[in-house]
């Protein structure tokens, strides 16, 4: 089997690039920079520029299936410009590989694409489960129900596609624990706001094997990547700073203080969604890390 995948040296794309590689699955990836193409018999680069429009068309060359993972970082602050950014890093590498399988002849069966549980809204009451549509005007559910209809076109190829939304991807190599972490390690860890907004997070292991299973069993529709348990976010902090042996001593950080140094950008540490993994769980998956006590002793024992 060969896969194509986009964002592959990405956080995310390299855990589920070396797990497609040991289960062996060859993989074809796409990147903007020609100084990373490389050419191995099971690990092949080519070159695309999304903003540009150019691809090369020989990444479809044996290929079967299509994950999508590329996007800028929302982990940068929101000015408009980069607002910007943000969706058309999403929804022009889209449109680019729909014209390339439109174009082209392909043996693609399948388009998995990433997505972000960003969609569903800030809530401290709701348990949103896939088929909740009732979504709001904040900008990062805009961002996830553009990008999720970007992949949607590709279902008019006759070609299955598979949205997952991923929660919050925990990772010591990057992504928010990384940042959790630093303070933390000072014995400044403290929760944010109220601390009660949910976090719904998943071990990046877990993440890597929801990709790879939805590509094993053929899967289309709408999935999303947490782990079953999730906790509210003074949990998160409280359970991080015991598995350092650190204590809370400080009180919570205010929402004012963090709009102070994120700008717009600081509504991703305050808002809180409870969302639900029931739907992997009933097709089989299995998550190695149920807990986020399991979750962070596994990581940061490491």
């Amino acid at each position: 089997m060969k896969v194509l995948i986009t964002g592959a040296t990405g956080l995310i794309g390299k855990e589920i690039t070396e797990l497609l590689l040991q289960n062996g699955i060859k993989i074809h990836y796409l990147t903007t920079s020609k100084n990373k193409i490389q050419h191995q018999p099971n690990f092949t680069g080519f070159y695309w520029n999304p903003q540009t429009g150019v691809i090369d068309e020989n990444c479809l060359l044996g290929v079967s299936a299509i994950i999508h993972l590329a996007g800028a970082s929302i982990a940068k602050r929101w000015t408009s410009k980069y607002k910007q950014e943000i969706i058309e890093s999403r929804v022009l590498s889209a449109n680019l590989l729909f014209n390339a399988l439109k174009n082209n002849p392909h043996h693609i069966e399948q388009f998995i694409s990433a997505s972000a549980i960003g969609i569903y809204p800030n809530s401290l009451k709701n348990f949103y489960k896939e088929d909740f549509e009732n979504f709001d005007d904040s900008f990062l559910s805009n961002v996830v129900v553009k990008w999720e209809e970007s992949a949607n076109q590709i279902e008019r190829l006759n070609i299955k596609v598979c949205k997952i939304r991923i929660g919050l991807v925990l990772s010591t190599n990057g992504g928010a624990l990384k940042e959790i972490l630093k303070p933390a390690k000072l014995g400044l860890g403290a929760a944010f706001g109220s601390g009660k907004q949910m976090q719904s997070w998943i071990h990046i292991h877990d993440l890597a094997n929801i990709f790879l299973f939805a590509l094993q069993n053929n899967l289309s529709g709408i999935f999303n990547a947490v782990g079953p348990n999730p906790v509210t976010n003074q949990e998160l902090t409280s359970t991080v700073a015991q598995e350092l042996n650190k204590s809370l001593i400080l009180p919570n950080v205010p929402k004012f203080i963090m709009k102070i140094v994120l700008g717009e950008m600081h509504t991703i540490l305050f808002e809180s969604q409870n969302v639900s993994s029931q739907k992997l769980a009933h097709l089989g998956f299995e998550f190695e890390y149920k807990t986020i006590h399991t979750a962070l002793k596994q990581l940061l024992q490491k």
